[in-house]
């Protein structure tokens, strides 16, 4: 039920614009809630249009990669990730955010 928490404060956040009809987002492929999930929710708790579309994740290694990485697992606040090239464990650069990127309202 993790996901419920997420999808009632980008509630919270994009009533804040006024009587929302739509919103949209941008859901990181790495992020808490993978992004049907955390859609599904929304969709059962608001009857808003809801557009959104997965950042794919991005890493950075010592070895000198800089890419998406190989997720080895993907859950509910966790995940596991390795360098492509080398197998190390990479830094995650980008990829497990989740951010309103419009809204509309009547």
């Amino acid at each position: 039920m993790h996901e419920i928490a997420i999808a009632e404060g980008i509630i919270a956040e994009a009533k804040k614009h006024g009587d929302v009809k739509r919103i949209s987002l941008e859901i990181g492929q790495l992020a808490h809630v993978p992004g049907a999930e955390l859609v599904e929710c929304l969709r059962r708790l608001v009857g808003w249009e809801i557009d959104w579309k997965e950042k794919p994740a991005l890493a950075s290694c010592g070895c000198g990669y800089e890419g998406v990485p190989t997720i080895l697992e993907r859950g509910h606040d966790f995940f596991l990730i390795e360098c492509p090239k080398c197998t190390q464990v990479p830094d995650l650069v980008e990829g497990d955010e989740i951010k309103i990127l419009d809204v509309t309202v009547d």
